[in-house]
C-alpha cells in the first residue's frame, strides 16, 4: 500500500489544490469517515496562518487607505494659502512615513506565509488523499462481497419462491383429495393455517394477469 501512496503523492504534487479548509467538499469528508488527529492538528496550524495572513492583509488595507488619504490633503494643503499649513503637510508626511514603515513590517511578517500555508496544506492533502485512497478500495472489496452475496441470496430466493410454490400446490391437491373422500368435516381436521385451494386458485389468477398482460405487451409491439 506504501507503493501506491506514494505513485498519488507524486501524480498529486504538481496540481494546484484549495485551501482544504476553506473547501466544503473537503470538511464533507470528515462527516463520512474520522478525521485522523494529525489532520487535526495540522488543519489548526493551517487555519492560524490564514488568520494571520487574513489580518496583515486587511491591516494593510486600511494603511494604504489611510496613506492615500493623508498624500490626497498633503496636495490641497499645497495649493492653499492657509496658515499653518507647512506644520500640517509635515504632520501628513510624518504620518506616511509610519504607513510605509507599518506597512514594510506588515510585509515582512507575511513573508513566506503564503509558502508555509502551501506547505501545510499540501501535507493535509497527502494525508487525505491517501486515506480517502484506502476507503474507498476497503468499500469497493465489500460492494464487491455484497454484491455476490445479493446475487446469491436472490439465486435462493427464486429456488424457495419455487420451493413454496410446490408445497403450496402439494398441500392444495392434498386437501381437496381429503375434502372428496371424506367431506368437509374431515378436511378441516387437517389443520391448515389457510384454505390452499383458495391459494391455488389465486395463483392461477395471478399467472393469468401476468400471461395477459405478456400477450397485451406484445400485441403493442407488432403495432
Amino acid at each position: 500500500m506504501a507503493d501506491e501512496h506514494d505513485r498519488l503523492k507524486k501524480a498529486v504534487s504538481s496540481k494546484k489544490i484549495p485551501v482544504v479548509t476553506l473547501d466544503n467538499k473537503w470538511h464533507k469528508i470528515w462527516t463520512m469517515i474520522e478525521k485522523p488527529s494529525e489532520v487535526k492538528k495540522l488543519e489548526e496550524k493551517l487555519n492560524e496562518l490564514l488568520r494571520k495572513q487574513g489580518k496583515l492583509n486587511s491591516e494593510n488595507k486600511d494603511i494604504k487607505k489611510l496613506k492615500k488619504k493623508m498624500m490626497d490633503e498633503i496636495v490641497v494643503l499645497m495649493d492653499s494659502d492657509e496658515p499653518d499649513n507647512d506644520k500640517k503637510v509635515e504632520e501628513n508626511k510624518r504620518l506616511i512615513e509610519e504607513c510605509n514603515q507599518k506597512l514594510e513590517k506588515n510585509e515582512e511578517e507575511v513573508g513566506d506565509i503564503p509558502k508555509e500555508i502551501d506547505e501545510y496544506n499540501r501535507d493535509i492533502m497527502d494525508i487525505t488523499a491517501a486515506l480517502i485512497y484506502d476507503v474507498m478500495h476497503t468499500n469497493e472489496k465489500e460492494i464487491d462481497r455484497l454484491a455476490d452475496w445479493i446475487a446469491g441470496i436472490r439465486v435462493e430466493l427464486k429456488k424457495n419462491v419455487v420451493r413454496k410454490q410446490e408445497m403450496e400446490i402439494q398441500n392444495g391437491v392434498m386437501y381437496s383429495y381429503m375434502h372428496d373422500v371424506f367431506g368437509a368435516e374431515v378436511a378441516d381436521l387437517m389443520d391448515m393455517k389457510y384454505n390452499p385451494m383458495e391459494k391455488i386458485l389465486k395463483l392461477k389468477a395471478i399467472k393469468e394477469e401476468n400471461k395477459k398482460a405478456e400477450e397485451k405487451k406484445a400485441a403493442e409491439a407488432d403495432k
